[in-house]
């Protein structure tokens, strides 16, 4: 029997988040597509809201830029709160995380890679590059430290075109977004490599979340990200160059792991981090923000502040994980209410008897010859 899944969630009460409105107006954006509400309600009802979603009782949030928001305990899993937490915006750089987690479990990090003119055909000089050459050779490791030490659009488009096999560039892509479906992260949807935008191109607060918990469980992420500076060796015609890690809470924030920036103008600047302290790592996600008056930085450090400052056990919703199923929902007991216990049905008692009802129905009449007996052996087992 395939039990039918849950009719689309109906939207938590709208509480508009703390904002501080920028000092220069932010340029028009296009209006991104409406959020499926089923895919609104992943992670906790508490989070299927356009607006604040925060724990009772807990202090007031910071005041921010960031259209959209989310603080996430990676250990734990536990949500501890959120703006709009599953409303698609555009990502920019950030996107290279979901570039990370589809392609480094599959790349040799020591397989070196010759760079071609196609690679870097379509880059704008004045984006942000690592600074690879046509015809050099570089190590996959050397390419992932450009990608997150210097947001490097040249080493996605390599990386994207090696990971993408024979199907190149777009097979890396489409492996981005094979991996986004894995991890249910639905509003996410990737149409470049780099974060540059692309026709299409989205995630939320909560997909970046999910997706900083699969990057932030490698050790070798962990190492790229927390790697102040490198350096490339020299290829013919051009000398070594050091690479060294841009803007990031690196050595400002106690306790910070690693951290990805990202800036286009259509997507304004967008962040992803993650600091540990006295056991717990949190994850902090924002979208939308603004140069001043903190900027994606300053307000990261704010999240990350009122996060530490809530207790363990304050939680809005959690962080889903791949292997549930897409109508998979936790079973949470209203107050008086026993949990089902495992390896019991969770189907309401009346939807079973319904059940069973029908089942006994249909087969007294196909059985209609028999049908005394069978209800008299029935009744005598009841």
């Amino acid at each position: 029997m395939t039990i039918p899944p849950p009719m689309p969630a109906s939207a938590a009460p709208y509480v508009a988040c703390p904002a501080v409105k920028p000092s220069t107006p932010p340029p028009t954006t296009p209006s991104p597509p409406p959020v499926d509400p089923t895919d609104r309600a992943v992670g906790g009802q508490a989070l299927a809201t356009a607006g604040l979603a925060i724990p009772a009782h807990a202090p007031p949030a910071p005041a921010l830029t960031a259209t959209s928001w989310l603080v996430a305990d990676l250990n734990s899993g536990d949500v501890l709160g959120g703006c709009g937490p599953h409303e698609r915006r555009t990502p920019a750089s950030v996107q290279k995380l979901l570039l990370a987690a589809a392609l480094m479990p599959r790349l040799d990090p020591n397989q070196m890679v010759e760079v071609t003119r196609s690679d870097l055909r379509d880059l704008d000089p004045a984006s942000s590059l690592m600074g690879v050459t046509a015809g050099g050779r570089y190590s996959v490791e050397s390419l992932w430290l450009g990608l997150l030490l210097r947001s490097g659009n040249d080493a996605a488009n390599v990386l994207a075109r090696l990971g993408g096999g024979g199907a190149g560039r777009p097979g890396g892509v489409e492996a981005m977004n094979d991996e986004a479906r894995r991890l249910h992260a639905n509003q996410t949807h990737a149409a470049t490599p780099s974060g540059l935008d692309g026709p299409g191109q989205y995630t939320s607060a909560y997909d970046l979340a999910l997706i900083a918990r699969a990057t932030f469980a490698r050790e070798d992420f962990r190492r790229y990200v927390a790697t102040r500076a490198a350096q490339i060796p020299a290829q013919p015609g051009n000398p070594a160059f050091v690479i060294t890690h841009d803007n990031t809470l690196l050595g400002h924030y106690p306790g910070t792991l690693g951290g990805k920036t990202g800036f286009t103008d259509l997507a304004r600047q967008t962040y992803v981090g993650v600091a540990e302290r006295d056991g717990r790592r949190l994850a902090v996600t924002l979208l939308g923000a603004e140069t001043a008056p903190l900027g994606s930085l300053g307000e990261a450090a704010a999240l990350l502040n009122w996060g530490f400052a809530l207790p363990r056990d304050a939680s809005v919703g959690r962080l889903v994980t791949p292997d549930e199923k897409k109508h998979d929902s936790p079973v949470v007991p209203v107050k008086g209410e026993r949990p089902v216990p495992a390896g019991r049905s969770s189907i309401p008692v009346h939807t079973g008897l319904g059940l069973g009802a029908a089942v006994l129905l249909a087969v007294l009449v196909l059985a209609a010859p028999w049908r005394r007996r069978a209800a008299r052996q029935d009744a005598g087992g009841q």
